[in-house]
């Protein structure tokens, strides 16, 4: 392997898929949920085509999850299939990505994805791209690191596709501790991003960190790739947190013309540590104990119904194919963007629950799938029987996708 290259990671995905991130080392470090697909690769500066073709009403969406293949979600899919205003909206915005490590070549390869599909620069140059460390400065920045570097390259897309009028404030931790991680929010927050995404997480390991409580903005965060059995995870889990899973996305021949089942390698779970906020339902509850549940809301995650991303350091240039709930995070802090509330209101997950009651239309309810099994332990010892909700799709709310996946910006 060429010096700088990427060494694979074991991946529980299959020989198809890799993850970007090594699991934690240790306890209260997180691990970035990128996942690439190891099969498709696109080396042209030419961003790849997605088919017009679509499955017929009656297919067996269990079955095709990783069979059938369309080419990339690129950005008129994402915004297509989620009922977006983004070529329209999202102007004045700022979306923060906070990541760890640093991807040295964000900005070139940020540029390459914008241009390949048509979307305005977005540069330190014209003042709509900022990169800075957890201190608040553009230098010295942390190390670099491929893996990070790949989730960076994710983040920074997702954020072009879903809401290209927006600026973008990446924000690079020291290293994948979780407090470092949380400086870096502030610093987001002060760079005037206010809606961030966290595409990382890891076991949980308390009831809340402060860093993660901002005044001025909604934090967003993965529920991770581990499904059911990893348990949940933190920062997702924080009740100040809008928790996002994720979905497999597929065209198909209805009135929308796009269908969602559960990711089967979603998070999901009960807290071990965080009460059920006041704004989720009592039923929604973890049973007899009380605790908050995870997700909240969703979008696609899965690597075989994967976005396009280019990325280019420590690994071939050209465009990949990723997926994992590091897809669903960016794309849902981008779609608070696009909805423009004002800053001095704290956005987070009780206005989707609201919306989910009062304007359910706002959300498409995923109700196919699942992301574990009943009578199997996770690894918290949490069993999925007396919480069916917690890892199996189905009306209303459910644990793997939450309330559903954006239709429109009217629940944001």
């Amino acid at each position: 392997m060429a010096a700088g290259m990427k060494t694979p990671i074991a991946s529980p995905y299959g020989s198809k898929v890799r993850a970007a991130c090594a699991p934690p080392a240790s306890k209260r470090q997180a691990q970035c949920f990128a996942l690439i697909r190891t099969d498709v690769f696109y080396s042209s500066k030419q961003a790849p085509a997605y088919t017009s073709q679509k499955l017929p009403v009656g297919t067996d969406l269990k079955a095709i999850s990783s069979g059938v293949y369309f080419g990339p979600l690129g950005p008129r899919q994402i915004d297509f299939a989620y009922r977006l205003p983004s070529v329209v909206a999202g102007k004045g915005e700022t979306v923060g990505i906070v990541d760890a490590f640093d991807d040295p070549n964000a900005e070139s390869d940020l540029a390459v994805y914008r241009s390949a599909y048509g979307l305005p620069p977005c540069t330190t140059r014209n003042g709509c791209f900022t990169k800075l460390n957890q201190d608040s400065h553009t230098s010295p920045l942390p190390p670099p690191d491929v893996g990070w570097a790949e989730e960076i390259s994710l983040d920074l897309d997702m954020v072009s596709a879903t809401c290209p009028l927006c600026k973008i404030v990446l924000v690079e931790a020291n290293d994948n501790f979780l407090n470092n991680l949380g400086r870096a929010e502030f610093v987001a927050q002060a760079a005037g991003a206010f809606q961030i995404s966290n595409s990382y997480g890891g076991p949980e390991y308390t009831s809340s960190d402060p860093n993660f409580v901002l005044r001025r903005a909604v934090v967003v965060a993965s529920s991770g790739d581990g499904s059911w059995y990893a348990g949940p995870q933190e920062p997702c889990a924080y009740a100040t947190t809008v928790c996002v899973g994720g979905t497999s996305l597929f065209p198909y021949n209805n009135h929308r013309s796009w269908i969602e089942t559960a990711w089967s390698y979603a998070g999901s779970g009960c807290s071990q540590f965080v009460p059920k906020p006041s704004f989720i339902p009592a039923a929604y509850g973890c049973g007899t104990t009380g605790m908050r549940t995870e997700s909240d809301v969703s979008a696609v995650a899965d690597p075989f119904t994967g976005v396009v991303v280019y990325d280019s350091y420590g690994i071939p240039p050209g465009f990949y194919v990723f997926g994992g709930t590091s897809v669903s995070s960016p794309i849902i802090a981008s779609v608070f963007a696009l909805a423009g509330n004002p800053g001095w209101i704290i956005h987070n997950a009780a206005g989707i629950w609201a919306a989910a009651v009062s304007n359910p239309s706002s959300l498409n309810d995923v109700t196919i799938g699942n992301n574990g099994q009943e009578d199997i332990l996770n690894a918290v010892g949490q069993l999925c029987n007396p919480f069916p909700y917690s890892c199996y799709a189905m009306p209303h709310y459910d644990g793997p996708t939450g309330n559903g996946t954006p239709n429109g910006i009217g629940a944001f």
